[in-house]
């Protein structure tokens, strides 16, 4: 059986339920393939059940803290069922929401199963034959696995995985000091576990600047995570109830015990099995889609979107890619990959919001430039809520006055930092901020007085 469309899209993650609400709206006729999960990883193994389990560790912790504020409450547990419960509730209100707005979606047919490419205009799902004028791929990404010696030989969980868990995990052995790692690691040990961050750099989130790398490193010690970095090598041999994990190289001795392993080494596109080789589409090294300012493919009439393309793996910056690609189709100014501006969280406790170029990026571009910073226990806001940890930077162009970059580490970072985003997608002056008149008490008033004692960057 073949069918003929105006568009195919293969994968509904973020980008792709949007631009098919787009496409059809224009009055095109669409398919949508997924092959299992509406609503992609965001909603059902990302963004979403993390930050959903993020915010009963912090209940968990501010319970455990309440003699500091005055509040007695005894022994303070954690129900791993009942998080567990809360989370797979908040997840499935959302499944449910994109799952229905897509199956009832006029001039949109919902196809579920694995579409694979025949040639640049035809796709296949379920034994039948898809044909449109236009393709948009938007497949998302996985867990990498990576290959370390005995890692066939034990059990271990990925950031999908591990939304199964329901009980307490004695020891976790996480592998990989950034985002994801960094995330579960406060998470796991405010819910009652003993926590071990292995990481083969010489510091955690080693693409940050090394003072947001020391203070997150901080933070998480003072909760009693253990780092272990510099791991130049890894392996893993079960021992009895146990799993060891050697983080030295032949000859060395440097192990860590537990009772889990969790991998958090980075994303894999799911770009391998999609017969791409059928197509003008190439990947890169890495099987990202290779893809231009318009996130075209060097098939011209096939798009890719989202964390398969290698242009943010963030669901922003996925949404985004619909609102780029969608542009080029219906609006007369298009918009590009090239005017966004780098923007993400790390949603730890406190969090940390991070825009435009680091401190290190900044020297390395050999801009004469401006630079502040207040640590957070300055701010009466973090004093009052007994959360002094953490510090924000703003690096600023001496001679346009605009902001070149900026982090907040510290309560409300996550929220806050969109201060400086929205200034540097204005393109004015930080001037705009420091002569600004900010609500008192708030972590935001002293951005303008951080804004007053610049100092020249070394």
């Amino acid at each position: 059986m073949n069918k003929q469309y105006d568009a195919i899209i293969i994968g509904a993650g973020q980008a792709g339920p949007s631009l098919a609400a787009r496409l059809t709206a224009e009055g095109q006729q669409v398919a949508i393939i997924e092959r299992h999960l509406f609503g992609g990883t965001c909603v059902n193994t990302g963004c979403i059940p993390t930050k959903t389990l993020v915010a009963s560790a912090k209940v968990a912790n501010m319970a455990q803290r309440g003699e500091e504020y005055g509040v007695v409450l005894g022994d303070v547990t954690v129900d791993m069922k009942k998080v567990k419960a809360r989370k797979d509730g908040v997840v499935a209100q959302s499944n449910k929401g994109v799952t229905g707005w897509m199956k009832n979606m006029d001039n949109l047919d919902v196809y579920e199963g694995h579409g694979k490419f025949i040639d640049n205009h035809s796709v296949t799902v379920n034994g039948k034959k898809l044909t449109a004028e236009n393709i948009f791929i938007d497949v998302g990404a996985r867990a990498r696995v990576p290959d370390m010696s005995g890692l066939d030989n034990i059990e271990y969980l990925t950031n999908t995985t591990i939304m199964d868990v329901d009980y307490t995990l004695d020891h976790l052995i996480i592998i990989g000091g950034s985002y994801i790692g960094l995330e579960f690691a406060q998470m796991y040990r405010r819910f009652g576990s003993r926590v071990t961050v292995v990481e083969m750099a010489d510091r955690l989130i080693p693409r940050e600047d090394e003072d947001v790398s020391s203070t997150v490193q901080e933070i998480l010690e003072h909760e009693g995570v253990v780092v272990e970095l510099n791991a130049e090598c890894i392996s893993f041999k079960n021992s009895g109830d146990s799993i060891t994990a050697n983080l030295a190289c032949a000859g060395q001795d440097r192990t860590v015990s537990g009772s889990h392993v969790l991998l958090a080494v980075g994303r894999e596109p799911n770009t391998h099995d999609l017969g791409l080789e059928n197509t003008d589409v190439t990947l890169n090294e890495r099987g990202l889609i290779n893809v231009d300012d318009f996130l075209k493919t060097d098939a011209s009439n096939i798009w890719a979107l989202g964390e398969c393309n290698g242009q943010g793996a963030f669901t922003h910056t996925s949404y985004n890619d619909y609102e780029i690609v969608a542009s080029q189709l219906f609006e007369d100014q298009p918009r590009r990959v090239s005017d966004r501006i780098p923007c993400y969280g790390l949603f730890i406790d406190p969090p940390l919001g991070r825009v435009g170029l680091t401190e290190q990026q900044v020297r390395a571009s050999g801009k004469k430039a401006l630079i502040g910073k207040m640590m957070m226990s300055r701010i009466g806001r973090a004093k009052e809520r007994g959360e002094t940890q953490g510090f924000m930077k703003v690096l600023i162009d001496v001679e346009t006055e605009q902001i070149l970059g900026a982090n907040i580490l510290g309560i409300g970072g996550d929220e806050i930092i969109h201060l400086f985003l929205d200034i540097m997608y204005a393109g004015q002056s930080y001037q705009i901020i420091k002569n600004a008149v900010h609500i008192h008490p708030t972590v935001a008033e002293l951005i303008p007085t951080m804004l007053q004692d610049l100092s020249e960057l070394d």
